[in-house]
């Protein structure tokens, strides 16, 4: 089959926190162009928002719902560039669902990752106040306003919900295949009513790591955002009980930045049995995962994927990861790791005591996990389901071209 030339479209997040999204595109970008594919980058970044004016940084939120200077100048390049397709991720906040309109404003077919639960929760999270949320699901998202679901913030939440309720159908209509990452995240939104037959399961890869587990290991590892959706606070508990019992043997390291990092210096102050060593680089992530006894990924929110467990997987790690959203579907509890119930510190001790105390039992794991990684997470897996994506949504545009397309001439949610 002939090399395609694809537009990838997206809002980098800002870089003083690690981004599971940043990174999925970086590695995506990289293996279209090893396979010979042609890729053009539409960015923007997070962390220029710095550097505008008072009133530049004054007049961002009003970007969200719709910012028509990138309509105009994305449709230039489009038109310019003639990509077989434009394959679109983070559009928050300085790019808009506007990259939609620019592609039908030039006949290019669009499809899209969804990373997250923006498309029927403002913040994405599926989550309040520590707890699993779906009161916007299926409804309009004036609860979320209601709740201050982002950042705690009323007025902060309004973008978002604007630009959900408004660009709703402009999403629906505007994009011929949405990959989801993980079947769990495709059920929640086939509920909402998005359309499932442009909904394909599409999971993350995860590159070659060029190192693997070679010894019992030597710490148990959380690896990511120190955010409360992650279980921070969680993993705290359950170590608490854990060394109150005499601890498992090893020490925990926490690596990762984020708003309960003052919260978990603090904790691990004084401690021989946790380090917290900050933000890691791509090299020392995978120096740390090959040396850990298990990565425990125990997450509040309903992760609609979950990078870190694929990551340990490639590394040949087994983990303990919580029973629910995309994990269930990742980890083959007793097989490729260990699954706790949600939410209970109890339970995710008693996980992380049973990996640790059987070395045989744990070896044996992470092969399973390596056999899993190579099987359904590789390069290659990842390649061909990702040109398996652009092929089927250039032929559905080119089947409505023949048949009249009359979608991208409705106006859905243009708002200009």
């Amino acid at each position: 089959m002939p090399d395609l030339h694809v537009m990838v479209v997206h809002n980098r997040y800002a870089s003083k926190q690690p981004s599971g999204e940043n990174k999925v595109v970086d590695q995506e970008v990289a293996l279209l162009r090893e396979a010979g594919h042609r890729v053009g980058l539409f960015e923007r970044r997070s962390d220029d928002i710095a550097a505008r004016s008072l009133p530049g940084k004054a007049a961002v939120p009003l970007l969200v719902p719709w910012n028509p200077a990138v309509r105009a100048e994305l449709a230039a390049r489009l038109r310019a560039e003639r990509p077989d397709v434009v394959h679109v991720h983070n559009v928050f906040p300085l790019l808009s669902p506007a990259v939609l309109a620019a592609c039908a404003d030039a006949g290019v077919p669009a499809v899209a990752t969804l990373h997250n639960y923006t498309q029927v929760c403002p913040p994405g999270t599926l989550q309040r106040d520590g707890r699993p949320c779906t009161e916007c699901v299926g409804s309009t998202p004036l609860p979320a306003v209601r709740h201050g679901c982002y950042r705690n913030s009323r007025l902060a939440t309004v973008p978002l919900a604007v630009g959900l309720a408004v660009n709703r159908r402009r999403w629906w209509s505007g994009v011929e295949r949405f990959f989801c990452i993980s079947a769990a995240q495709r059920d929640v939104l086939v509920r909402s009513g998005m359309p499932a037959e442009r909904l394909a399961v599409k999971h993350n890869f995860v590159p070659e790591p060029g190192v693997r587990r070679t010894g019992p290991g030597e710490h148990v590892l959380f690896l990511g955002r120190l955010a409360e959706a992650k279980g921070v606070r969680l993993l705290m508990a359950a170590w608490d009980e854990l060394t109150a019992g005499g601890g498992v043997g090893v020490p925990l390291v926490i690596a990762g930045t984020g708003p309960l990092e003052r919260e978990v210096t603090a904790w691990a102050a004084g401690r021989d049995d946790v380090r917290h060593v900050g933000l890691y680089d791509t090299t020392q992530c995978r120096e740390a995962v090959a040396r850990s006894v298990a990565v425990v990924a125990p997450s509040t929110w309903l992760e609609a994927f979950g990078l870190v467990v694929v990551e340990a997987m490639a590394a040949g790690v087994p983990v303990v990861a919580a029973g629910h959203g995309a994990f269930v579907e990742l980890v083959e509890d007793g097989v490729s790791g260990l699954l706790h119930r949600p939410g209970e510190a109890a339970s995710l001790a008693s996980g992380l005591r049973r990996i640790t105390a059987d070395p045989a039992r744990n070896r044996e794991m992470g092969q399973a996990a390596r056999r899993r990684y190579e099987q359904g997470f590789s390069p290659a897996v990842g390649l061909e389901r990702l040109v398996e994506g652009y092929r089927t949504a250039i032929a559905g545009r080119s089947a409505l071209a023949r048949g009249g397309d009359t979608r991208a001439s409705r106006g859905d949610g243009d708002s200009t």
